[in-house]
């Protein structure tokens, strides 16, 4: 410790080592999420142009192809099928001379190129100061992150236009120099897009005057050689379409995350909606353009230009999934004070721009409301709600920190270590193992909804999106099963169904406890849980959601029958009813979800689960008992109702076993509470150690 503090050689060695091996690590991280970057771009392309033709880049093929609007000589407007500004179309009417097949790779190559550079240009422009770290890791990170958004899926998709406004808007205002350039780039933008003349108002409040004149004479000057070239359509944009207003689909349409569509979806029509719209949308625009101006003369640009864009989202009168990006952007403003609060809305945020919105919100009539315009509430908080912080507030670079729990002593892997020291078997993750404050509700409640319906789209997914996909490897699978059994003498589902389908009551108590306790019992162990034991809380979590990802594996490389679903085996199945065989979606829920997801039993496994989280803390003995009971009453119903095999509760134990082994290996034992320290009274006798003080 002395060569460290002074710098001896010892101690430089020592440095120079931990650094080396800093850097190599920061390196072999960098390189993974530029190959990780690199097989989403792949990945998008491959879809793109593995798609039928007649089904890819549809918008394009409406512009441009053989038969597009750009080809025929009267207005581009008739059909309604061009949305774009009288430029765009004198932009794209070059491009009708291009071969089909050259112009489609083209296209998809141009716009993947235009997300890399978007990607570099958002990591440049991150507010400074940056650590070396974000520094490196940020463009990968911006790239995947928009390789994976929905509206730079539909652009390359669709064959769309949508990022070019985009990019031209970021290299304005962070790669270019001198304001005059910076101008015609928005310019170019406006022109493409109206929308975004918002921007003169970011740049006129912060100085950047110039700019404004400059952006101005050019989206004049644009329109008006788009007038000259085409006044008749020009005509129709500007004057009898206001600016695009009803162009395209119907402006209700669920792709239109505007507010003027919300409210066309909540019922409202006519002078009383376009007013309320107006009125909102004023009111709004004067909010988000007052806050972004702020936070770019706080040093924070980027953010002052997504919530700029997401102004631009909101006020629009149409604005279609294609043209979202802002709201991604968005995710660069810092919230919040705690350290755990932090990850909450870039997590949101992703989770919005990546999923489809039925993935957010659960299919309930109550909150269609929430879920059809998921994206516009996410707009609207980003420009007028959210609290970003400032880079003045003294939790912007150092939140309060999160507590831990103390240290759990490990077990030593082997008799002696280097210098004779113990060698500690360390868990690789053991910083969230000893974490002791509440993680944020509502991150928790949204990765649990997310997780839940990923769950559901895998389990369909096995199958080929149809439980009937499968079925014929099913019932084969389901012969192993029953012949292992029969080897074992453990076959007992066909006689313990029908034993208690013979006793009315015991059949109907074990048909309401199949449905009703699965997912009521785990989720109140966690909520309380949460209210009471946040720390272990996060070890329980953990555990459970580590075991149900080993059985989406399961459900995914062996599609299972149940007993009630195998032709000539005779289970009856006591809760959905009697099966029509001859049927290929035979099966009350077939439509639903898997019905092969036999193999592991989840129902077993999480109530098991329950049992073991609820024997290890309960306080009480009867409670440890009653926890217990849960799993031994959910497999006896779970084989009375001919749902699973015994083999599946068997492999549902060993998921839950694998899941609480994995977070030992990742976290660590469950933590420890936070102990006060012991004063020890200078009066006590020290007791004889045999050793003489040092």
């Amino acid at each position: 410790m002395a060569n460290v503090e002074h710098g001896g050689t010892a101690g430089n060695a020592f440095g120079a080592g931990a650094a080396e091996s800093a850097r190599a690590r920061l390196r072999a991280i960098r390189i993974g999420l530029w190959v990780i970057a690199a097989v989403l771009a792949i990945r998008q392309v491959t879809v793109v142009l593995s798609t039928p033709k007649g089904e890819r880049l549809t918008d394009l093929e409406t512009w441009v192809g053989p038969n597009g609007v750009l080809h025929v000589k009267g207005s581009l407007y008739d059909s309604t099928q061009f949305t774009g500004t009288p430029f765009g179309g004198l932009v794209l009417k070059p491009l009708t001379r291009a071969a089909e097949q050259a112009l489609g790779w083209g296209w998809t190559f141009g716009s993947l190129s235009l997300v890399v550079v978007l990607g570099l240009v958002v990591a440049r422009a991150l507010p400074h100061p940056v650590s070396r770290r974000t520094a490196l890791l940020a463009a990968p990170v911006a790239i995947s992150l928009l390789m994976l958004s929905l509206p730079v899926r539909n652009a390359l998709y669709l064959g769309q236009t949508s990022i070019i406004p985009v990019l031209l808007v970021l290299l304005g205002c962070f790669a270019v120099r001198g304001e005059r350039a910076s101008g015609l780039l928005i310019g170019v933008a406006a022109a493409l897009q109206p929308t975004m003349l918002l921007f003169a108002p970011l740049l006129w409040f912060t100085g950047r005057r110039r700019a404004v004149e400059s952006s101005a004479i050019t989206f004049a000057g644009l329109g008006a050689l788009a007038w000259a070239a085409m006044p008749h359509d020009s005509t129709t944009y500007w004057v009898h379409h206001l600016a695009g207003v009803g162009l395209g689909g119907d402006a209700d349409d669920l792709s239109n995350q505007s507010l003027h569509g919300a409210l066309l979806r909540l019922g409202l029509n006519g002078p009383l909606e376009i007013t309320l719209f107006l009125l909102l949308g004023a009111a709004v625009a004067a909010l988000g353009l007052r806050r972004a101006i702020r936070y770019a003369r706080d040093g924070q640009l980027l953010l002052a230009v997504a919530i700029t864009g997401c102004v631009a989202v909101v006020v629009s009168p149409t604005s279609w999934q294609h043209q979202l990006l802002w709201v991604l952007l968005a995710l660069v403003g810092r919230v919040g004070k705690k350290t755990s609060d932090r990850p909450m809305w870039p997590v949101a945020v992703i989770l919005v721009m990546t999923l489809p919105a039925k993935m957010m919100l659960p299919n309930m009539a109550a909150l269609f409301p929430l879920r059809d315009n998921v994206v516009l509430l996410a707009a609207l908080a980003a420009a007028t709600i959210v609290p970003f912080l400032s880079r003045t507030s003294e939790y912007y670079r150092a939140p309060i920190p999160t507590d831990y729990a103390r240290p759990v002593p490990t077990l030593p892997q082997s008799p002696e270590g280097l210098g004779g020291t113990p060698r500690k078997r360390v868990p690789l993750l053991p910083f969230l193992g000893r974490v002791f404050t509440r993680p944020n509700l509502l991150l928790e409640l949204l990765l649990i909804r997310v997780g839940y319906s990923a769950y559901q789209q895998v389990r369909l997914a096995a199958t080929g999106g149809t439980s009937a996909g499968g079925r014929a490897t099913a019932e084969h699978h389901g012969d192993q099963i029953l012949s292992i059994e029969r080897f074992l003498h453990i076959d007992i589902e066909h006689w313990v169904n029908h034993a208690v389908f013979k006793v009315e009551w015991l059949r109907d108590f074990f048909d309401f406890y199949y449905e009703s306790f699965h997912f009521v019992v785990p989720l109140t162990v966690l909520a309380v849980l949460y209210a009471r034991r946040p720390g272990d809380y996060r070890w329980a979590r953990s555990a459970l959601g580590f075991a149900t990802l080993i059985a989406l594996l399961g459900f995914w490389l062996f599609p299972l029958a149940p007993p009630r679903l195998m032709p000539g085996l005779g289970v009856v199945d006591t809760v959905h009813g009697v099966q029509d065989f001859s049927k290929p979606d035979y099966g009350t829920l077939t439509a639903l979800t898997n019905q092969y997801a036999a193999m592991p039993s989840l129902h077993f496994g999480w109530s098991l689960w329950c049992g073991v989280v609820i024997a290890a803390l309960a306080p009480k003995w009867w409670m440890k008992a009653l926890g217990l009971l849960h799993p031994l009453f959910t497999v006896s119903a779970i084989v009375a109702t001919g749902n699973h095999w015994v083999l599946d509760a068997v492999g549902g134990a060993a998921v839950v076993g694998a899941g609480f082994g994995l977070t030992h290996l990742l976290q660590g034992p469950r933590p420890r509470p936070l102990m006060k320290p012991v004063e020890v009274s200078m009066k006590e006798p020290v007791p004889a150690t045999g050793r003489t003080p040092s």
